[in-house]
């Protein structure tokens, strides 16, 4: 894994910045002075610098979509202009921070219950028991579960609107999602994995995987619980936006759809249509590859020469994009035998605490979200 500033990234030189972006050495060497630009010596020669191409494509983006009011207003939407201030998900230099902290760091020893506190400042305590009122049928794939018990829980009687209901509902997610009526005094990653599978490493894998989805700075997901939270929804109502969000192929829909994709390259013996960018791959703000996916790679022991490590490698060679994290969860739930549909729970169940941090973060706020629309 890169470290943040070991320069890998620097490895631009100033023509080559000039050329790409279309300013002048002047304005280059202002913008490092500013920290807009990040520079270190080039190793071969004193008296030049290498420049953050990253930092360089920032910059070309901004000048390419111009800087005017309407400009920006639309870039808001499209992985573009930051458009709220949030202190929950920092994402910068290929990783993530959770409240300042590396999150591939924290997930190498925390539980999702240490992680609710950490972003929401949730007690999930297991030894406050929680318990299913409503159980979907059996045959109901892990989201599907979840979905029914928050409709349950927006058409139900008011419970509470405060943390501790909040709590109790980060659990009562992960039961509806293992298929459970009752949770007894286990983490959410052994809920998990007693229900879900057999395999001696699921719950450290599980336990992983939940960390890290947990939260990812202001997506469309998260976005739209805020929105929700914002119109004083309740907080089910509020978690069932963002559950269906969550659910659309182009956030965590793409999940299940990379499962497949996966069993088909499996059974043609790892062969795959080159002509086609496969369902998993490519995450704009991770150009050189997302830290999660690394994470969950590793933890199930596909590094190397591994088979799917080497599908994977043979797709970045022939697209230029790195594995998503749906391909992380897709693998996590072809490796530990898990149910189908398991790798889109583990992702929903784990972004329930990011939703729920923004949730209280948006009420704090006192405003509505309400943006302006202008006639095409």
């Amino acid at each position: 894994m890169k470290k943040i500033d070991d320069g890998s990234f620097c490895t631009l030189s100033a023509a080559d910045v000039c050329t790409q972006v279309g300013i002048s050495r002047d304005t280059l060497y202002a913008y490092v002075s500013r920290g807009i630009v990040r520079a270190i010596a080039h190793p071969s020669d004193a008296r030049k610098s290498l420049y953050d191409r990253r930092d360089v494509a920032k910059l070309h983006d901004r000048k390419q979509r111009g800087r005017s009011r309407q400009s920006v207003a639309a870039s808001t939407i499209d992985w573009g202009e930051p458009i709220l201030v949030s202190n929950l998900t920092r994402i910068a230099d290929g990783q993530f921070y959770y409240r300042g902290q590396n999150a591939v760091d924290l997930a190498a020893t925390m539980t999702l219950e240490d992680v609710a506190g950490h972003l929401a400042g949730l007690r999930c305590d297991p030894a406050l028991n929680a318990a299913i009122d409503f159980i979907p049928t059996d045959h109901a794939m892990p989201f599907e579960r979840m979905v029914m018990m928050m409709a349950d829980l927006v058409t139900g009687s008011v419970r509470g609107d405060g943390r501790p209901f909040a709590a109790k509902i980060v659990r009562l997610g992960a039961l509806a999602a293992a298929g459970l009526c009752d949770d007894g005094e286990s983490p959410m990653h052994l809920l998990l994995a007693n229900a879900w599978s057999s395999h001696e490493n699921a719950p450290d894998i599980l336990r992983r995987a939940l960390v890290l989805c947990a939260d990812h700075e202001l997506n469309a997901s998260a976005y739209a619980v805020r929105v929700a939270a914002s119109a004083g929804a309740t907080i089910p109502a509020s978690l069932m936006a963002g559950l269906s969000t969550l659910s659309g192929t182009r956030h965590g829909g793409l999940t299940p759809k990379c499962r497949v994709w996966m069993d088909e390259v499996e059974k043609a013996g790892g062969d795959f249509d080159s002509d086609l960018v496969p369902p998993g791959f490519g995450h704009p703000l991770y150009p050189d590859g997302d830290p999660r996916t690394r994470a969950l790679m590793a933890a199930c022991g596909q590094t190397g020469e591994a088979f799917w490590s080497s599908v994977a490698k043979k797709v970045t060679e022939q697209t230029g994009l790195h594995p998503s994290l749906d391909f992380g969860l897709a693998l996590v739930e072809r490796e530990l035998g898990l149910p189908k549909g398991a790798g889109l729970g583990i992702f929903a169940v784990g972004r329930m605490t990011g939703w729920i941090a923004h949730l209280f973060e948006q009420r704090k706020s006192g405003k509505i979200i309400r943006p302006r629309a202008s006639s095409g």
